[in-house]
């Protein structure tokens, strides 16, 4: 696919400026809810149009990539026995057959059935990055995105994680975005049904649509532009 025609589905290319509106501005919090800074959001992320048909294509070869392609069933070939003719040809009055494992016997294989196989489908890397973008984008114009200065967790807490999000406003699916290797923070939301949490490299527009609020800390928001 070529960046024009990437363009035309609304996917942001090198060298093609942004539809969006000047960067918002978003207040960052500590985890008691008080005011810690506000930061600019990169308008490449969170200020585009959301492209629809272009997340419905992403989220859907995400979930294909994630089917194990295992199911399987045995042909006639694959099954045990049948290899005599179960009756002589003609004079027996009955419908002629040749083996007790054709697919019409119980027992027999399975006519054109399951077989092991792979769901991927090739998606361009601009793609990806432009399903995220608009992902990111809607949860920028409803202000569901939320900076934290720092989760500052001494252990594992999960009363104290379920606080920090009381006191920030946040209720009901929420995406925590944790800097690669934050045990313990990731330890402290882990026991909580509702929060899923997600190293910043593993970003994706899949987790943030299912999400209501996106959480990030200073640390892994994309684009951090302090003021």
């Amino acid at each position: 696919m070529s960046d024009t025609d990437l363009a035309t589905a609304g996917v942001p290319t090198e060298g093609t400026p942004s539809p969006a509106a000047p960067g918002r501005t978003v207040p960052v919090r500590s985890t008691s809810g008080a005011g810690a800074g506000t930061v600019v959001l990169d308008d490449s992320l969170f200020g585009v149009t959301p492209n629809v048909p272009l997340m419905h294509q992403v989220v859907n070869a995400q979930l294909a990539a994630a089917r194990s392609g295992t199911q399987s069933t045995r042909t006639r070939a694959e099954t045990r026995g049948g290899g005599a003719k179960p009756w002589r040809q003609k004079g027996t009055g009955r419908a002629r057959q040749g083996s007790i494992r054709a697919p019409q016997w119980r027992g027999g294989g399975v006519a054109l059935g399951p077989k092991p196989r792979s769901y991927r489908q090739r998606t361009p890397k601009k793609m990806v990055r432009g399903a995220l973008a608009s992902a990111l984008s809607d949860r920028a114009a409803d202000g569901r995105i939320v900076v934290v200065s720092s989760w500052g967790f001494g252990a594992p807490s999960t009363k104290a994680a379920k606080a920090a999000l009381s006191a920030l406003g946040v209720s009901g699916p929420t995406l925590v975005v944790l800097p690669a290797g934050e045990e313990i923070v990731r330890k402290s939301f882990r026991n909580l049904p509702e929060v899923t949490t997600l190293a910043v490299g593993e970003l994706n527009a899949y987790d943030v649509l299912c999400s209501d609020w996106v959480v990030f800390s200073r640390d892994t928001l994309p684009g951090d532009g302090e003021q």
